[in-house]
């Protein structure tokens, strides 16, 4: 992975989303060495998905991203998450939220699925009385071959956003990040599309 690569793919997928999205480059199978390549590269945001691997890194690149948490948050970490990250994508606890001290996007688990985590459409409205520095939604389709198939899943986080007044959607990976855009992702996760040959 060279830098000249990542910037290469960077500007490929900015010219795609637009300058209006947030592009989040997804850390979890990056090394703590190879993020100076990410820095040389241009990429501004990244997202951790381990607590203990958000440390480590923060440690040596400190401030050179904008760090936000897009793994599972564990309530007992919440306070270390809290004095690293800008923004974290996947609250979906109320014990989290009770020890949470920067702004979240609420993680909706619109499929249903027992190995995701994520809250259920019904349960918004606790969560955003709560945690008010709740600034919009998450969510992980089902893992998919075809793009196409995670559409109705965005549409459907996009309508509960507008429905609850919330403007920041995170939501789409390297798979499906251009239809998770067309339905109205302010945010998106990516991490194969940058550094993979």
């Amino acid at each position: 992975m060279s830098a000249e690569q990542v910037r290469e793919r960077l500007a490929r997928v900015r010219d795609e989303v637009g300058p209006e999205v947030t592009i989040v480059a997804a850390t979890k199978y990056v090394p703590v060495a190879d993020l100076a390549v990410l820095a040389q590269a241009g990429i501004e945001v990244v997202g951790e998905n381990r607590a203990q691997d958000l440390e480590e890194k923060h440690a040596v690149h400190g401030n050179t991203f904008r760090w936000h948490f897009i793994g599972h948050l564990q309530s007992r970490k919440a306070k270390l998450v809290s004095g690293i990250c800008e923004l974290v994508h996947s609250l979906d606890s109320e014990s989290a939220a009770r020890r949470l001290e920067v702004p979240a996007l609420l993680q909706v688990n619109l499929a249903g699925e027992a190995s995701k985590s994520g809250v259920s459409p019904d349960e918004i409205p606790a969560f955003l009385k709560l945690y008010p520095r709740i600034l919009g939604l998450s969510t992980m389709p089902p893992a998919t071959d075809d793009p196409e198939r995670s559409r109705p899943y965005f549409q459907k986080l996009h309508a509960l956003a507008k429905k609850h007044g919330l403007t920041e959607l995170s939501m789409g990976t390297s798979q499906d990040y251009r239809v998770a855009v067309e339905e109205g992702a302010t945010m998106i996760r990516i991490g194969s599309v940058l550094y993979q040959s």
